[in-house]
C-alpha cells in the first residue's frame, strides 16, 4: 500500500505524528519546498476517453466540462475536477507564511503531502503560548492545508499544541471551530483569508481562559465516564448502559490515558479534571486511534473522523465547566 505521507519536513523535536525528516530552524521557504516535497505544480489537462472500442482501436471523445488534474513532476494524475475549479498550488501554501514568518514572528515547524499530492499543509508557530498550573505548556499554532481532489477546500486553523503530549486541538468557541475556509470555486487570496485570521487568532486569551477553567474543573469518577460514553459511544449520561457498548475497546482506552497513562495525565491541571478528559480523547485520536498506518491517523485526527470526534469532546468538556 502506498504511503499517505510523499514526504514531510520538520523542524525542532519531531512531531505528533512522527514522520519527516529533520531541518535546521529558519531556513528559506525554498528550502521547505523541497525538503518537504512541495516542488512541483499541479497542471492540467482536458478529459479524453475512449467509446466504440473495437480491439486496441476506438474513437476518442472529449468532455470539455471537466479536466484532469496532475503532478509536473511525475505526470501522475491526481484527480478530475470541473473546469471552474480553481487550483492551489503547494508553493502556495508555503509562500502563505512568507510575511508571517518575515514580519509577524511565526516560525514554520512541519509541512508536506498526503495521499500523493492530493492534500498538502504547513503548520506553524504563532508565537502564542500559555501554561496551565503545574507547568503545562500549551503554545499557538496556524495550519493551512488544502486539496486538489475535492475532499477538503483550502482552510486556515488556528490550533493548539500542548507540549507534554503532543495533542493537537483545532481552537473552537461557542460550538464554532475558528477555522476560514475558501472553497475550490473561489479564488484562494491569502491577504483576505489574513485579516479575518486575525481576528481569529486574537481570540487566543479567551480560548485559553476557557482551558483554564476546564483545569480547574475537579470531575467525578461518574462525570468521566458520563463524558466518555457521550462522545465515543454517543450514549446519553444519564442513559442505561446498553448491552453492547459501540467503540468499547476505544471507551477503555481513553479511561486509561486519563486515569495515569496518558502522557501529562498525571500534572495537576489535567489530574481528575475536565482538561485532563479532553486531553485523553485528543491523544487518542492523535496517537492511539486504530489506523491503517499513522499517515491514516494523522489524515484523521487533521481533517476527518478524528478531527471531529475532537470537537465532539471540547464541547463536551466545556458544558461540565459551564
Amino acid at each position: 500500500m502506498a504511503h499517505l505521507v510523499e514526504q514531510m519536513a520538520y523542524v525542532g523535536a519531531m512531531p505528533w505524528h512522527g514522520l519527516g525528516s529533520r531541518l535546521s530552524p529558519k531556513q528559506p521557504l525554498e528550502v521547505w519546498q523541497r525538503e518537504a516535497g512541495m516542488d512541483w505544480k499541479i497542471q492540467d489537462s482536458p478529459v479524453h476517453f475512449k467509446a466504440d472500442s473495437i480491439g486496441p482501436l476506438g474513437t476518442i471523445h472529449s468532455f470539455p466540462e471537466q479536466k484532469v488534474l496532475y503532478r509536473s513532476d511525475t505526470k501522475v494524475p491526481l484527480s478530475v475536477v470541473s473546469q471552474r475549479y480553481q487550483v492551489v498550488q503547494p508553493r502556495e501554501v508555503l509562500e502563505f507564511y512568507r510575511d508571517l514568518t518575515d514580519v509577524s514572528g511565526y516560525e514554520l515547524e512541519t509541512a508536506g503531502v498526503l495521499k500523493g499530492g492530493r492534500k498538502f499543509w504547513a503548520l506553524a508557530r504563532t508565537g502564542q503560548g500559555t501554561a496551565l498550573k503545574g507547568n503545562d505548556q500549551v503554545n499557538g499554532y496556524l495550519l493551512l492545508a488544502t486539496s486538489c481532489d475535492g475532499t477538503l477546500a483550502t482552510t486556515a486553523t488556528p490550533t493548539t499544541v500542548r507540549v507534554v503530549c503532543n495533542n493537537t486541538l483545532t481552537m473552537a468557541l461557542d460550538g464554532t471551530a475558528r477555522a476560514i475556509k475558501v472553497p475550490h470555486n473561489t479564488r484562494f487570496d491569502p491577504q483576505v483569508v489574513k485579516k479575518q485570521l486575525g481576528i481569529a487568532v486574537s481570540q487566543w486569551d479567551d480560548f485559553m481562559h476557557r482551558m483554564r477553567m476546564l483545569s480547574e474543573r475537579k470531575v467525578q469518577w461518574h462525570e468521566a465516564l458520563g463524558f466518555f460514553m457521550n462522545v465515543l459511544c454517543d450514549a446519553s449520561p444519564n442513559s442505561p448502559l446498553p448491552a453492547v457498548l459501540p467503540n468499547e475497546r476505544a471507551l477503555r482506552k481513553v479511561q486509561s490515558l486519563y486515569e495515569g497513562q496518558g502522557r501529562g495525565s498525571t500534572l495537576v491541571s489535567a489530574q481528575g479534571t475536565a482538561w485532563g478528559l479532553l486531553n485523553a480523547v485528543t491523544e487518542y485520536v492523535d496517537h492511539e486511534r486504530r489506523a491503517r498506518s499513522t499517515e491514516y491517523r494523522m489524515d484523521s485526527a487533521w481533517f476527518g473522523q478524528g478531527a471531529v470526534i475532537k470537537q465532539r469532546a471540547l464541547q463536551a468538556a466545556l458544558q461540565l465547566a459551564a
